[in-house]
């Protein structure tokens, strides 16, 4: 008797484990658990240079400061942000 269809993906910790579900049906699965994947994801490959004023910079600095990451990282969130908003 084959295995019935499943509705969420379990957690998958080895290749094997992910190969074995994906052989599976997959006709019932709710897609809608699944979310986009975030450009932070992805490697990073461009170079993008620009100039902005001393005052921006820092605040950038001291807001990426106050929440613990990098203050390029929260320019990639802002620009990432302006382009998934309708």
């Amino acid at each position: 008797m084959p295995k019935p269809s499943p509705t969420s993906v379990p957690v998958l910790t080895t290749d094997k484990q992910a190969e074995d579900f994906l052989d599976q049906d997959l006709s019932d699965l709710d897609f809608a658990q699944f979310k986009p994947m975030p450009f932070e994801a992805l490697p990073k490959s461009a170079l993008v240079t620009m100039r902005l004023p001393e005052p921006l910079i820092a605040a950038l600095k001291a807001r990426a400061k106050d929440r613990g990451i990098p203050y390029q990282r929260l320019i990639r969130e802002a620009l990432e942000q302006a382009l998934t908003k309708p």
